[in-house]
């Protein structure tokens, strides 16, 4: 799955300026700044936030819809969405924190700090972790 969600940049109109960022995919994923550009870069903080809270409720990870007409695209960092790879892996087949705390040999904090997109993780634990879900990860370049 591809980690990156349309969010629609709407004029604030009762500050009058500035932009407000939801996601349609992602209620409660909400920010805003004076401009565009800074609207836009809060926006990756504010999707990676509200989909954390996913993973602390074991809600599953909402799938991106397409991106419409006048709606721009968010891609979530790349350690964040390895991260969410792995819950949804582990959600998918049932496996629970304590049992991958077993397969990878880890305390259960690292295991919610693997698990957390807001918590760092170097990206080589978060691979062998996948692979130990049958997972793996692949990283996509895209003109922007």
């Amino acid at each position: 799955m591809q980690y990156a969600y349309p969010c629609n940049l709407i004029p604030d109109r009762e500050e009058g300026e500035g932009f407000i960022v939801t996601f349609p995919d992602v209620p409660g994923a909400i920010t805003g700044a004076q401009t565009r550009e800074e609207s836009l870069f809060l926006a990756e903080d504010a999707l990676v936030a509200m989909l954390a809270v996913y993973v602390q409720q074991q809600r599953e990870i909402p799938t991106p819809s397409p991106v419409a007409d006048g709606q721009e695209l968010v891609a979530v960092p790349p350690i964040a969405a390895a991260k969410l790879a792995l819950y949804t892996a582990m959600r998918e087949q049932g496996i629970t924190g304590d049992a991958l705390a077993i397969r990878l040999n880890l305390n259960d904090s690292a295991i919610r700090k693997l698990l957390d997109p807001d918590c760092y993780s170097h990206i080589s634990q978060i691979m062998r972790a996948l692979r130990n879900v049958g997972r793996s990860l692949v990283i996509e370049d895209r003109a922007a």
